[in-house]
């Protein structure tokens, strides 16, 4: 037995028992303060976190919203469709997870199995497209192309078909009313992404997995009002999916209606007269290249002058937006993105850049004059410029002894800006500019709103480009190594460029000046910049930003916003310059450049002013370029690798202006056939249940308008003769 005494346990055990009570309490005490945590400081959270795991939402999309001409004929509206769909929630439930259903459906739809199969399984990281990105609980679409047959085999045989729905639905259309396309001013639909979603969360108008929403034109401009507001369905479910009550219900409020300034009359007739030009221009011989001409891309667009309202906006080639509704095909998406496509979904006419060729000329007249050289002054114009060892050229090495600016204008003499801007280039400094060099060429443009976007309602618009000298040392900073490694001194012809690029390509060269003044080099504009420059010279010098959109109309019809014409500045000129621009433009319709193409016209009635251009792009044929205005519109069209402005441009645009005030060659006006004769103010009549009046359009029919009588290849050639093209070694884009 142990002597020790029972007493000379107790501490030990005091000690233990007193190190579990701590323990004990400190546990109790973590466990106090977590429980705190959970259901007082972060208690609404997790109360709100496991609502939401028993609730679903089922949606019900918003009817899209209208886009309407001017007068109220749709663009693009909504039609009903027999849209087959599949709910996931009852596939899942079934042995076979609905394996077999959906392979029956197939049969009837007469799609492959798999295809079906692919398009209601759940988008994730690792799924490729066709997937389904949306709730599982929403019905998923199958198909939008279902017809009544198919429909009624679905609905009458239920019970080979549990979870599958046949039902009308709203789905988008594009209208083309009177052939008239305006795909790319329009737009397409796709789904929402994941990241737009979750941009959008905490903004006035969130998306739903649902939506639809637009990825150009006008459906991504205006795609927040044309949307609308989705209906939302919230079911209570169980932990394993299973609807146990519904909790709440919210209706659908359709998307408003966008009325535009577009005339889906005047747009057919852009858009065929566009397209006959290309046409007829691939039947020309280019001399040059000694093959006819490409003609592969074009653009016109007929504006408002006094509000730069888009009447019609054209770019070929197209699509049919149709394509996309419904979910486009790898093979259509190809044809409209891959290389060989040229590049249909490209607007040219905001997208488009190119050199302006002598359309750039008013540009210059203007700086001119603010460089302190008289409008009205004596000029030569030689058939040839030397400057720098290069020869630059009149077309057709054509000279016209001492002329005026105005006179240089109506005749497109290349000689007289040559000399402008080397005289200019000299006072500013030369090679070795001044720290206060004026510049008044290349800050005119700018002036002008060239080199910046002009504000249009479309999205993807381009700046185009002024090449003045801080643009010349950023973009010599960026090629010069390139340029140094490839360039040669005596090289071909792109060597040389790059050898001289790399010693001085950030220098401006008196050949840069010069060729720079004509509208060549490394100046590039788009249509809608050029239409908006001719726009304000015609209203008397203001530049407004162009716009499609006039008004946003609830679909009840009690809401109407219109769009307000804005504007973004003045044209860098004095009134008295503005009055000799354009009495010398008007002098190219009548006795220069464009006459030709405008023989018979009323002038007196309906002054035409115009200027033509034919820029030359290195290593492509030239670029047809026609800017006009009246009193009422201005009308500009480019024909890439076309050929001259007036022989491949000027036809079309003639025929738009008969078109619009209802003219014959012998320029007798009829109303009844006159299209547009004055720009359309009022918005369409709204009916008292919200309906927009929308009066029928017949397809443009070219028979029915008298063109002005064709010139024989003789008069053709004469009349080209006076149109510029130029000349020298520094002609090049």
């Amino acid at each position: 037995m142990s002597n020790i005494p029972e007493t000379g346990r107790t501490p030990r055990v005091q000690i233990r028992l007193i190190i579990i009570q701590v323990l004990v309490f400190s546990l109790l005490l973590t466990l106090g303060g977590r429980l705190w945590y959970l259901q007082i400081r972060n208690g609404q959270e997790y109360e709100d976190e496991a609502k939401n795991n028993h609730v679903q939402q089922v949606v019900q999309p918003a009817v899209r919203g209208a886009i309407l001409d001017a007068r109220g004929v749709p663009l693009a509206d909504n039609e009903t469709r027999l849209v087959v769909s599949a709910s996931r929630t009852d596939l899942t439930k079934m042995p076979d997870k609905g394996k077999a259903v959906l392979t029956r459906l197939a049969g009837v739809l007469g799609m492959k199995p798999q295809d079906v199969m692919d398009k209601v399984r759940l988008c994730d990281a690792k799924t490729p497209k066709p997937c389904w990105n949306g709730s599982p609980y929403q019905p998923i679409p199958v198909t939008d192309k279902a017809t009544t047959q198919q429909a009624l085999q679905i609905r009458e045989r239920s019970e080979d078909f549990p979870g599958i729905t046949a039902d009308p639905t709203a789905v988008r259309r594009y209208t083309s009313p009177g052939k008239a396309n305006t795909a790319q001013v329009l737009g397409y639909l796709s789904p929402v992404t994941d990241d737009e979603i979750t941009k959008a969360k905490d903004t006035d108008s969130p998306y739903l997995r649902s939506d639809m929403v637009g990825r150009s034109g006008l459906e991504r401009t205006y795609d927040k009002q044309l949307r609308g507001k989705a209906g939302v369905t919230r079911y209570e479910v169980d932990n394993l999916g299973r609807v146990i009550g519904q909790a709440q219900s919210d209706k659908a409020e359709p998307g408003s209606n966008i009325v535009t300034s577009i005339d889906a009359r005047v747009q057919a007739v852009a858009e065929y007269e566009l397209n006959h030009a290309m046409e007829e221009a691939r039947k020309e011989f280019d001399k040059n290249t000694n093959e006819n001409y490409k003609a592969d891309a074009g653009a016109v667009v007929v504006m408002e002058a006094k509000t730069g309202r888009v009447v019609a906006m054209a770019s070929l080639p197209n699509y049919d937006p149709n394509a996309w509704v419904g979910g486009i095909s790898a093979k259509d998406y190809q044809a409209l993105t891959g290389k060989d496509s040229n590049y249909p979904l490209l607007n040219r006419a905001i997208q488009g850049q190119a050199a302006p060729g002598s359309i750039f000329k008013v540009v210059s007249s203007a700086a001119a004059v603010r460089a302190g050289y008289s409008f009205n002054g004596s000029y030569p114009c030689p058939s040839s410029y030397s400057v720098g060892g290069q020869v630059f050229k009149n077309f057709e090495s054509q000279g016209h002894g001492n002329i005026t600016i105005g006179q240089a204008l109506e005749v497109s003499c290349d000689t007289v800006y040559y000399g402008l801007a080397h005289d200019q280039w000299l006072k500013d400094g030369g090679m070795k500019p001044k720290k206060d060099a004026a510049d008044w060429f290349y800050k005119t443009a700018h002036d002008f709103g060239l080199g910046s976007k002009t504000g249009i309602d479309l999205p993807s618009e381009v700046p185009g480009r002024v090449p003045d000298r801080q643009w010349k040392q950023r973009f010599w900073e960026a090629n010069k190594d390139a340029w140094c490694k490839h360039g040669k001194k005596d090289g071909d012809y792109v060597e040389k460029i790059e050898y001289e690029n790399c010693l001085e390509g950030n220098l401006m060269r008196a050949g840069d000046s010069v060729n720079y003044s004509i509208g060549q080099g490394d100046t590039l504009v788009t249509p809608v910049q050029m239409a908006t420059i001719y726009s304000a010279i015609s209203n008397g010098g203001t530049l407004y930003d162009p716009t499609v959109g006039k008004a946003v109309i609830s679909a009840d019809g009690k809401s109407v916003n219109e769009i307000k014409p804005k504007s973004h500045g003045k044209l860098p000129m004095s009134q008295a310059t503005r009055d000799d621009i354009d009495e010398a433009l008007a002098g190219v319709a009548t006795r220069g450049t464009a006459a030709w193409r405008f023989g018979g016209w009323p002038q007196k009635q309906i002054p035409m002013h115009a200027k033509t251009g034919t820029a030359e792009v290195y290593g492509k044929q030239t670029t047809s370029w026609f800017a006009t205005y009246t009193k009422d519109y201005s009308i500009v069209m480019t024909i890439s690798q076309g050929g001259t402005g007036s022989g491949a441009s000027g036809p079309a645009v003639r025929n738009i202006y008969d078109a619009l005030y209802g003219l014959d060659d012998a320029g007798n006006q009829d109303l009844k056939r006159a299209l547009l004769p004055e720009p359309q103010q009022a918005l369409p009549r709204i009916q008292a249940d919200g309906s927009i009046d929308a009066p029928k359009i017949e397809p443009y029919d070219p028979d029915s308008q008298k063109v002005p009588e064709k010139k024989t290849g003789e008069q053709q050639l004469a009349a080209a003769n006076t149109d510029n093209r130029g000349g020298g070694r520094g002609r090049r884009d």
